[in-house]
C-alpha cells in the first residue's frame, strides 16, 4: 500500500508570506507568454506583434486597458522588447547592430524636439555587479546640458540636445529614497523626459543579459527582487518616464519550480508509471509553493541567481545601451562616434 505523502507538521503550522516566494518577472513579454495560453492565445486588451531582424527579435506589446493590465500584472502602456541570444557570445558586430537597432527603435518610441532636455537616471547599486547596469550606463553617456551654458560653441552647430545623467544610489547606502532624489532633481532642472535605466529580474535564465525592455510606463526600483520602492512615472514626477531595463538575475523560486516540472517530464519519458512522477505531478500550485518554501527556508530568505560571467555581461550590455542612447539622443553622433564615449 502506497504511503500518503504529507508535509512536515512544523511547515504546516508556519505562516508563510507567499509574496516572497512567488514566480515573478519584470518582462512584459514573459508575462504575456505565461498568461496568453490561459486565454486562448489572445489576452483581452493586449496587442502583440513581433519581427525578426538577423538574430534580433523585436516584440511590440501594448496593454490598452485595465482588463489586460490586471491579467498580466503590468501597467497600461507600451512595451518594446529586444531578444538577442547571441549577446552571450560577446560578438562585437552583433553588439553594434543591437545598439543601432535599439537607437532606431528608441527614436520612434520617444518623439522629442531637438531642444528638449533629457534626464537619464541610472538606478541600482554599482557595488553589486548584477545591479550595476544603470550606473555603468550613466558612466558612458555623452552628457551635454552643462555645455549649453558654459561652452555653447561646442554644441552650437546643432545635432545635440541637453542631456544630464545621474546615478542616485540605493536607499541602503544614501538613506534617501531614490524617488525623493529623482524628484528633487526633476524639480530643479525641469527635464522634458526622464529615462530610467535599471537591472531587471527574468523568469527564464535564457533571457538574462540577452534581452532589453523599453516601456513608457515608468519603473518601480527593486520590484523584480521583491524590494519594491516608490515608483518613477509621469504621475509621481510630472514628466514622461521611459524605462529601459535588462534582466540580470533570476528568482531561485523560478529555477526550483522549473526544475520540478522538468524532472516530472523526464521521469514520465524515461520511467513511465514511476511513483515519484505521480507524486510530483500531482502537486497543485499551493503544494508546490509549500515544498519550495521548505527547500529555501534553511537558506534564510529567497535567493536571486546570476551567471558567473555577469561582470563582463553587464559591462558589455551597458555599453550597448549607452551607445544606443547616445545615438538616439544626439543626431550629430553616429554609431561609429558612439564608441568614443564608452569604455
Amino acid at each position: 500500500m502506497a504511503r500518503e505523502f504529507r508535509f512536515p507538521r512544523q511547515a504546516e503550522q508556519t505562516e508563510i508570506d507567499w509574496n516572497s516566494y512567488s514566480v515573478n518577472t519584470d518582462l512584459a513579454l514573459e508575462a504575456h507568454q505565461i498568461f496568453s495560453p490561459q486565454h486562448g492565445g489572445t489576452i483581452p486588451g493586449v496587442k502583440s506583434s513581433s519581427e525578426e531582424l538577423d538574430g534580433i527579435t523585436i516584440t511590440r506589446l501594448s496593454i490598452e486597458d485595465e482588463v489586460g493590465s490586471k491579467i498580466m500584472g503590468k501597467m497600461v502602456g507600451n512595451y518594446l522588447t529586444f531578444e538577442v541570444p547571441g549577446l552571450r557570445y560577446k560578438d562585437p558586430d552583433l553588439q553594434k547592430r543591437v545598439a543601432e537597432q535599439f537607437a532606431e527603435e528608441l527614436k520612434k518610441f520617444v518623439s522629442l524636439p531637438e531642444e528638449a532636455t533629457v534626464l537619464v537616471i541610472g538606478l541600482g547599486n554599482r557595488k553589486v555587479t548584477p545591479d550595476a547596469l544603470g550606473p555603468l550606463v550613466c558612466d558612458n553617456l555623452f552628457v551635454t546640458r552643462h555645455l549649453f551654458d558654459h561652452m555653447p560653441e561646442l554644441v552650437e552647430q546643432g545635432g545635440y540636445r541637453p542631456v544630464a545623467a545621474v546615478a542616485p544610489g540605493v536607499l541602503g547606502i544614501t538613506g534617501i529614497e531614490t524617488s525623493e532624489i529623482v524628484h528633487g532633481i526633476v524639480k530643479k532642472i525641469k527635464p522634458d523626459l526622464v529615462i530610467a535605466v535599471d537591472a531587471l529580474a527574468a523568469r527564464s535564465l535564457e533571457r538574462v543579459n540577452t534581452t532589453i525592455q523599453v516601456a513608457d510606463v515608468g519603473i518601480s526600483p527593486g520590484a523584480g527582487v521583491g524590494n519594491k520602492r516608490k515608483g518613477l512615472n509621469k504621475k509621481s514626477l510630472g514628466v514622461p518616464v521611459i524605462a529601459v531595463g535588462v534582466p540580470t538575475v533570476v528568482d531561485a523560486v523560478t529555477i526550483t519550480s522549473d526544475a520540478m516540472d522538468l524532472l516530472v517530464q523526464r521521469l514520465e519519458r524515461d520511467v513511465p508509471g514511476n511513483g515519484m512522477t505521480k507524486l510530483l505531478g500531482g502537486f497543485d500550485e499551493g503544494e508546490k509553493k509549500q515544498l519550495i518554501f521548505e527547500l529555501l527556508q534553511p537558506l534564510g530568505q529567497n535567493l536571486m541567481v546570476t551567471p558567473k560571467e555577469v561582470d563582463t555581461f553587464v559591462e558589455d550590455i551597458a555599453n550597448v545601451l549607452a551607445n544606443g542612447l547616445n545615438v538616439a539622443l544626439h543626431d550629430a553622433i553616429s554609431m561609429d562616434d558612439a564608441s568614443l564615449f564608452t569604455h
